[in-house]
């Protein structure tokens, strides 16, 4: 849910060397029948995921405003009230959140769009990382929200479920794609940290796995 980089790396080649070195032994060591059926579902499996690979990614718009509607779904008074909301908010604490309202995010999930989205746009002030996105898959009926490290105790992930499913999911059922509730419930879990009055600043994310003296 955050973009602060705590999920493990896969593993690398140096790391999966020895099971290539017994595979390897294993295949020199059977016979021709056992090599050509390794050989069938090694091909097997490279069909499987050529699709997947071949497919481009969704790319990332670029940060213009606090929100971006990439669906035309919102008319212009609302994206104007809703920016107008979320710049008030941002001038008062400091803290900055994003909407991004996008059609879909295939072929990636929402979490892995939104934590590429969140990579790099580096929302949030600097040596605070108080930033927030909250993603709208439209078409694929996904939403994620998504935060800084600052804000991990302001929104955990269940407050974050709590939004989604009694703020955000409901009115989206009926028709209605105006965030407002959503951003009202996100920032009054922003203003209840300790930084929230704290005065804007120079804007960027101060990752997880960053030194204390970067952040």
């Amino acid at each position: 849910r955050r973009w602060t980089s705590t999920r493990s790396d896969p593993p690398t080649l140096p790391a999966c060397r020895p099971c290539l070195t017994l595979m390897r032994d294993f295949i020199a060591r059977a016979g021709g029948a056992v090599r050509s059926r390794v050989a069938l579902l090694l091909g097997l499996a490279l069909l499987a995921v050529l699709p997947a690979w071949s497919q481009d990614l969704q790319p990332i718009p670029a940060l213009t405003a606090h929100v971006i509607d990439q669906t035309d779904t919102l008319n212009a008074a609302q994206r104007q009230a809703l920016e107008s909301k979320l710049t008030v908010f941002e001038q008062k604490r400091g803290a900055q959140i994003v909407v991004l309202v996008v059609a879909s995010t295939l072929p990636e999930d929402i979490a892995a769009f939104a934590q590429r989205v969140g990579d790099n746009w580096k929302i949030g002030r600097k040596n605070i990382g108080d930033g927030l996105l909250l993603v709208v898959a439209k078409n694929d009926r996904k939403v994620r929200i998504e935060t800084t490290k600052a804000l991990e105790g302001a929104l955990p992930d269940l407050a974050a479920r709590e939004i989604i499913d009694s703020a955000i999911t409901p009115r989206f059922r009926q028709g209605d794609y105006l965030p407002c509730r959503s951003v009202g419930a996100c920032s009054r879990a922003c203003s209840g940290a300790s930084w929230a009055r704290q005065p804007p600043a120079a804007r960027w994310v101060c990752w997880r796995g960053s030194s204390p003296a970067a952040c």
